[in-house]
């Protein structure tokens, strides 16, 4: 009897537990899942990613640089007109205690970061971080540095000025949001070139890391934390941005600020840009490619990492399932 009745046991056990797993582990369904993924790269992907970023704005023509610049500069006034309307409001509570007006005016400003850095938008702060890292690696040649500087850096300011113009015809820099504005601008010019310089390389160290934060971030939310508390910073801390600036003097001077056009290209322009560049091209760039590229003699990562958004590429449709071969804009 037990003869007879063991191996049908043992038949219907495999049946039941064994058969089942296995089938499930040969599925479609299991085998066709995407690969985990880390929600944050590390610090040498996130590198190599700026570098990817600088390589493909060196080969971007000069008119799409402009455009995206011009954008950038607009979406600074949307983020500085902000800050400036809801800050400037609490003109009372800042008598008593002024870090109130601060804090609003620094927890708002990082919006126009945020778009900027999600939409494509170059400025000229993480320009001069991103080229001179590919010219650091040698994916680029030097000449693209003062190419694309000087582009995103005119974008930036004509698309600031004209959305300070559009500020005041629209007659919404009165009242109080003019005081501030007045305040900001005549603040700004204040201060002797030296310490500009090094108010201006505080800055762009601080929105470097911003960018580098957003590049290692994989979701949205990672990328809005990662770009608020570097931003929040540097506006809190009173650092000088140059694109924040081609905004706030114009709109200062627009609402009465005792400021000349000479005072503001020299006073503060100057030294902004020159202190914003050594942050950007120097420490963050040079200090990163000690760290993790060719200054430091690092190999480049193992990992197959796809880094950044890429223009025009040409891709094998037929592995994504779509068909036969088509030029496809891919963003990673």
């Amino acid at each position: 009897w037990l003869k007879a009745v063991w191996p049908r046991a043992v038949h219907r056990a495999f049946l039941v537990c064994i058969r089942p797993r296995a089938c499930a582990l040969r599925s479609p369904l299991t085998s066709n899942m995407p690969e985990v993924m880390a929600m944050v790269k590390g610090p040498k992907e996130a590198y190599e990613g700026m570098v990817d970023k600088g390589v493909e704005l060196a080969a971007k023509p000069l008119i799409k640089v402009f455009h995206q610049s011009f954008f950038a500069g607009c979406y600074i006034g949307f983020g500085g007109m902000l800050s400036m309307v809801v800050a400037g409001g609490l003109a009372d509570a800042a008598e008593a205690n002024p870090t109130i007006q601060t804090f609003v005016f620094a927890a708002l400003f990082p919006v126009n970061l945020l778009i900027i850095l999600l939409s494509g938008g170059i400025l000229y702060t993480g320009t001069s971080a991103t080229v001179a890292a590919a010219v650091y690696e040698r994916k680029t040649h030097w000449v693209n540095i003062p190419r694309t500087f000087v582009v995103a850096w005119m974008g930036n300011f004509l698309g600031a000025l004209i959305f300070a113009l559009l500020i005041e015809y629209c007659d919404m820099n009165e009242a109080l949001t003019a005081q501030l504005a007045v305040k900001v601008a005549e603040k700004k010019i204040k201060a002797d070139f030296l310490k500009t310089t090094i108010k201006g390389i505080g800055c762009n160290w601080m929105v470097c890391m911003a960018v580098f934060l957003c590049g290692q971030a994989q979701d949205m939310a990672g990328k809005m934390v990662g770009i608020w508390f570097p931003i929040s910073a540097f506006v809190a801390i009173g650092f000088e941005h140059i694109p924040a600036n081609m905004f706030m003097i114009p709109l200062g001077m627009l609402a009465g600020a005792d400021v000349s056009v000479l005072d503001m290209l020299v006073k503060n322009f100057l030294p902004t840009t020159l202190g914003n560049t050594i942050a950007g091209s120097l420490i963050v760039a040079g200090g990163y490619s000690f760290a993790f590229g060719r200054l430091g003699c690092n190999s480049p990562s193992p990992l197959p990492v796809d880094r950044i958004s890429r223009e025009d590429l040409r891709i094998d449709a037929e592995q994504a399932g779509s068909g036969p071969k088509a030029d496809a804009e891919v963003a990673v």
